[in-house]
C-alpha cells in the first residue's frame, strides 16, 4: 500500500469513526460510547428476523475487502473516471451497475453523470464508502454492503442517522425514501473474497 492510498484509507476510517461516535452517543445513553462501539463493530450479523448491525470499523473487514476498497477509493479520488478501469479489469467480474447488462461500466457512468465525465459518480462512491456498512447473507451469498441504509428500515432512523442519510442522498430524494422506509440510491457490495459485485442505484 503506497503512502497516498494509506492516507486515503486513514482519512476514511477517521470520518466513519466520527460518524459512529455520534450514533453510539445517541443510542447508548448511560453506557460508555467506546464500549458500545466495540460491541457494534465486532458483531458479525444480526439474528434471524432482525436488521443487520451497522458496522464502522474498516479493520473488521477481511483483507481482500480492504484491498478492493483501497483501489476504488484511490481511483475515485483521482477525479478521472478512466482511472477506475484497471480496478474493474482486476475484478473477477464486471460489477453490476444497472438492472440490465452493461458491457462498459465506465461509459455507462459517463452517460449517467451530470457532467459527462463521471465525477459525480466518483463522488457518490466516496460518500457511500465513507458511511457505515453491514454484513449480510451467509456462505456464497455473504456480502459487505455500503451504505448501511440499503439494508435497514429508513422509517426507524435516529436523528444522527438521518444526518448520515442526507450526507449521501439529496434531500429531495431522501424525504420520500424515509416516508417509504426504503433506500433507493447508490449502494456498493463486495464479497468477503474481495470481489466487487455491484455499484448500483
Amino acid at each position: 500500500m503506497n503512502r497516498r492510498s494509506s492516507f486515503v484509507m486513514i482519512a476514511l476510517a477517521a470520518l466513519v469513526a466520527g460518524a459512529a461516535a455520534l450514533v453510539y452517543a445517541e443510542n447508548e445513553i448511560g453506557n460508555s460510547p467506546l464500549a458500545a462501539a466495540g460491541q457494534m463493530m465486532t458483531a458479525a450479523s444480526a439474528a434471524p428476523g432482525q436488521a443487520p448491525r451497522v458496522l464502522y470499523d474498516f479493520n473488521a473487514l477481511p483483507d481482500p475487502v480492504k484491498r478492493m476498497l483501497e483501489q476504488i477509493v484511490v481511483a475515485a479520488e483521482s477525479g478521472e473516471i478512466e482511472t477506475m478501469r484497471p480496478v474493474l479489469e482486476s475484478n473477477e467480474l464486471k460489477p453490476m451497475v444497472a438492472a440490465a447488462h452493461v458491457e462498459d461500466p465506465i461509459e455507462f457512468w459517463k452517460k449517467a453523470s451530470a457532467d459527462g465525465a463521471g465525477r459525480d459518480v466518483l463522488a457518490a462512491m466516496l460518500n457511500v464508502i465513507a458511511s457505515g456498512f453491514v454484513r449480510v447473507g451467509q456462505g456464497q451469498d455473504e456480502m459487505y454492503v455500503w451504505p448501511y441504509f440499503a439494508e435497514i428500515d429508513l422509517a426507524t432512523l435516529t436523528p444522527s442517522q438521518e444526518v448520515d442519510l442526507y450526507r449521501i442522498v439529496p434531500p429531495a430524494l431522501a424525504v420520500p425514501m424515509k416516508k417509504a422506509g426504503k433506500y433507493g440510491y447508490y449502494r456498493l457490495g463486495i464479497s468477503p473474497t474481495g470481489v466487487w459485485h455491484y455499484f448500483i442505484q
